[in-house]
């Protein structure tokens, strides 16, 4: 069986999607990767191949808006799809499930699936009225020729129902995340500090709260001068992104301690006490899961895709969008009873253990596809 995934941003196909891969080519599927710039990525392009996947470059931007860039993209993927013959196609993000849909449609693609990660840029926030309407008219067009659409969390899908993006003819399952390898974000005790530690990390957008974590963390040093507030991340092309002039002017009144884009982000969350992301919505955040599963409470908001990750009061607090005195108020929590976090870190554990395993995550995706290992093994053999 012969397997396509299309991905929007190459450098996180391992973190994201490797074990996946790793358990399609386990069972005897021909994978392949198409992603934009994904040559820039040389370590990365080595693993997918030492993992037995072929990799393809596309011509696409995640937040471009050009029409015509976005018309190459579909006869670049036309042009790919024809050339690979695939069984089974799974493009994830936005341009990639519909321009990819769409290709794997009109060339006959047997079975076609999406990954619906998030809404992105054209559905949060106000002032994008135009831009969600083309995106909605794009998605839905796209989604009704699918056999199965995954989301990541219960409110995106009904969301999606709802709005009719989705049609009732076309099922869907939610599951749980990307998962995370608990293997590789093993569970860290914390370590015995005077003062607590905050730390988020992201892309420096506004719709991920960055602005309310700097606010809040000025208010809470105001108070507690020798709490500390770290932020890890890029400036990403995009245009709800946080201005570079912020990000210095938050740095030089000492409210926050950047620490710049991490390869690795296992040692800052080691070093941590309490993982805040006050992001407006998401699919399932990443370094939420990678935060709990390495023993971490969580502060996050009581939004699509971020609730579900934390019971509120076990494992950390869930506190309302864009409210900076609840964030406030959370974390001063933290502050006033030290042993809070250590015993909500280790809750934090448990409910990744039980729940966002990465392999229990893939299992479920697999059986949703019907890929099972002896089936695919006998077509590869035919």
């Amino acid at each position: 069986m012969k397997i396509l995934l299309i991905a929007s941003y190459a450098g996180s196909i391992i973190s994201f999607r490797g074990e996946l891969i790793k358990a399609l080519v386990d069972r005897g599927c021909e994978v392949h990767i198409a992603a934009p710039a994904i040559w820039r990525f040389p370590e990365i392009n080595a693993t997918l191949g030492g993992k037995g996947a072929c990799v393809h470059e596309l011509p696409l931007s995640r937040t471009g808006r050009n029409p015509f860039s976005d018309a190459r993209l579909l006869r670049a993927l036309t042009l790919l799809v024809s050339g690979l013959r695939p069984d089974v196609i799974l493009p994830y993000t936005i341009k990639p499930v519909i321009y990819g849909t769409i290709a794997a449609w009109l060339l006959r693609v047997p079975r076609r699936y999406a990954l619906v990660t998030g809404l992105g840029y054209a559905f949060t926030g106000v002032r994008r009225g135009i831009l969600s309407r083309v995106v909605r008219s794009l998605y839905r067009f796209a989604l009704s020729r699918t056999h199965k659409v995954f989301f990541q969390n219960p409110d995106d899908e009904a969301l999606f129902r709802a709005a009719g993006i989705l049609p009732a003819g076309v099922p869907s399952v939610v599951v749980n995340g990307s998962g995370v390898d608990l293997a590789v974000y093993s569970f860290q005790r914390i370590r015995a500090v005077e003062d607590q530690v905050f730390l988020m990390i992201g892309r420096l957008l506004g719709d991920k709260g960055v602005r309310e974590y700097a606010s809040a963390a000025r208010k809470v040093r105001a108070k507690f001068p020798r709490a500390r507030f770290q932020l890890a991340g890029w400036i990403d092309e995009n245009p709800d992104a946080i201005a570079q002039s912020e990000l210095d002017l938050w740095t030089a009144e000492g409210t926050l301690e950047f620490l710049g884009r991490l390869d690795d982000v296992r040692p800052a969350i080691a070093a941590c006490t309490v993982y805040v992301l006050p992001s407006y919505r998401e699919g399932t955040p990443r370094t939420v899961l990678e935060a709990m599963a390495m023993g971490r409470p969580v502060i996050t908001t009581d939004a699509p895709g971020c609730r579900e990750t934390v019971v509120n009061g076990e494992n950390g607090y869930l506190v309302d969008v864009q409210s900076v005195e609840a964030l406030v108020g959370a974390m001063e929590s933290f502050i006033d009873n030290p042993d809070l976090a250590a015993a909500m870190g280790l809750r934090s554990r448990q409910i990744v253990e039980d729940k966002y395993d990465v392999h229990k995550v893939n299992a479920v995706m697999l059986r949703e596809m019907g890929i099972t290992g002896s089936d695919t093994r006998k077509e590869a053999q035919a």
